[in-house]
């Protein structure tokens, strides 16, 4: 199957953010894709959130955003993966949802390892969820999501992985500065190895993001790559290479560790 790591400059300003969603979504629907993943925040950002800042923002997951990719999901028959700020209570909760290609909310993931790092915290402004193994079956593969930070966690992929997952979907806000590009790259090829998945990884771009949007191979390889503009990029996923590469090279069966959740 197809699938497409989107990337583009999100804003504080909800409509233009959907309007873009959109745009890239019909690209990536017109080249095949059956699935299409946005970066963290795509429903809104600022480069200086607060607590009261992301409250005020926060929707329900039935609310206006969640509801407008449900419609683009159906219209294109294509699953739409994206990461909004979700009201939860008292403090919201920085969460991706899953929209299937019917229209309805497939799934929805609650970031684990919030951004408690570079002299950001994260943790300050929003609820930290449990951990959970977001897998839902797409086609004939599976995907787990994992958020940004978590992507430093090589326990978070191996958490998805043994629960089924094929595909590591990585909606990012990777944040720019000194090394930080060489870090996105770096990190993405390490979980498609020592997984032997799949990962497609999208992140904002614009001023403060790195955009880089990558789709990398269960080899480790580059399949695609993005630079710091808006855009789309369409890859081949396919499950007979995952079992290929699993066959040569056997790690996850050679293993002699468990990933237990604290």
């Amino acid at each position: 199957m197809r699938m497409a790591v989107a990337q583009f400059d999100v804003t504080e300003d909800k409509d233009a953010n959907r309007a873009a969603i959109g745009d890239l979504t019909a690209r990536a629907a017109r080249q095949g894709a059956e699935l299409v993943l946005f970066p963290e925040y795509a429903m809104t950002w600022s480069a200086r959130p607060t607590a009261d800042g992301l409250r005020a923002e926060a929707e329900a997951l039935d609310g206006p955003f969640v509801t407008a990719l449900g419609l683009l999901a159906r219209d294109h028959g294509i699953t739409v993966v994206a990461g909004m700020t979700e009201a939860t209570g008292e403090r919201p909760a920085n969460t991706v949802v899953i929209a299937g290609p019917d229209g309805t909310r497939a799934g929805s993931y609650r970031k684990v390892h919030l951004y408690d790092a570079f002299g950001d915290r994260e943790s300050d402004r929003l609820i930290a969820a449990p951990p959970e193994a977001m897998v839902l079956p797409v086609g004939d593969l599976t995907v787990g999501v994992m958020t940004c930070y978590d992507l430093r966690f090589p326990e978070m992929g191996r958490f998805l992985v043994d629960a089924g997952a094929d595909v590591l979907l990585v909606p990012a806000a990777w944040m720019a500065g000194p090394g930080k590009v060489a870090h996105w790259e770096v990190l993405v090829r390490a979980r498609a190895l020592e997984n032997t998945s799949y990962v497609l990884a999208a992140g904002q771009c614009g001023r403060y993001r790195t955009g880089r949007s990558l789709a990398v191979d269960p080899s480790g390889e580059i399949l695609a790559s993005l630079d710091e503009e808006p855009d789309v990029a369409v890859v081949d996923v396919e499950a007979a290479t995952i079992e290929a590469v699993r066959h040569r090279n056997p790690s996850l069966a050679n293993r002699r560790f468990d990933v237990v959740p604290r």
